[in-house]
Parts: structure tokens; sequence; C-alpha cells
């Protein structure tokens, strides 16, 4: 069973992609959202917070993702621009959360929504975001992943 911190992302992708598609405003799409099914699995507060703050700042975090795409962003399906936007906002509006668990669900999403390899697509973005967006978190993590390496070869001599 998925945590309600999971499913209120889940509802943020629908939100933001039904907002791609349809053009509803925040209001509309909060509304039709509130109503489905499962929603009350939701953790609201953060599904509110993520839907309202990526489609305030979408132009704002497309023009901080597009310099990390091989296509134009435009190119790419709803859901992967959906779980982009959602992604990016979260990393650069939810310190409290750690970058690694962002990029997990961010991962995790692309598996469930998205196309065959869209995964592997949002996984590749998101880490570039990752070292500009969260530099010391990400640094600090990769300097820990170095350490653990260096100290199971020596363990090894």
């Amino acid at each position: 069973m998925s945590s309600p911190r999971h499913r209120a992302r889940e509802f943020a992708v629908q939100g933001i992609y039904q907002w791609q598609l349809s053009g509803h405003d925040t209001p509309a799409i909060e509304a039709h959202l509130m109503e489905a099914g499962g929603f009350s699995q939701a953790d609201h507060g953060l599904f509110t917070t993520l839907l309202r703050g990526a489609l305030s700042e979408a132009p704002a975090l497309r023009a901080d993702i597009e310099p990390h795409l091989d296509r134009s962003f435009d190119s790419l399906s709803p859901v992967e621009r959906s779980i982009l936007l959602l992604a990016t906002y979260e990393f650069k509006h939810q310190p409290e959360t750690p970058y690694r668990v962002i990029l997990n669900e961010a991962i995790e999403l692309a598996k469930e929504y998205g196309g065959t390899d869209g995964h592997k697509y949002v996984n590749g973005v998101m880490d570039k975001l990752a070292a500009l967006l969260r530099a010391p978190e990400f640094e600090q993590n990769a300097a820990g992943k170095k350490a653990s390496r260096g100290s199971r070869v020596e363990g090894r001599e």
C-alpha cells in the first residue's frame, strides 16, 4: 500500500497532467481530484502544496529543467513533463525532504505512469537537477559514497 505522501504525489502528477491537457484552473483540478477514489488516503496538505506550487511556478520550473534535456520540453510525454515539474518544484521548495527521496519518488511515478523507459529519462534529468538545486546535499551524498567505497576497498586489502 502506498504511503500518504506517495499518494499525494500521485494526485499532484495527475493534476499537473490534467492542467497541461485541459487548461483548467487550479481550483477546478483540485476539486476534481479530491472527489477521486483513493484521495482520502493522500496527504492533503502535501498534495495542495505540490500541485499549487508546481502550477504557479511552471514557467520557472520549465526553465530550470530545459537545459538538462536532450530534446525540447514540449516533445516529452505529458506524464514525463508532469513528473519533472513536480519533482523540480519539490527540490526547490521542500528542503526538509531529502533529495534522494524526491528522486526515488519521481522514478517510481515514472515507472507507474510513464512509458517503458520514461523512468530512466526522468532519473537522468533529475540527477542533473539534484546536483544543481541541492548541491550541498548532493555533494555530501557523493562524498559519503566515495568514503564508503574507499573503506570497503581498504578492508579487502
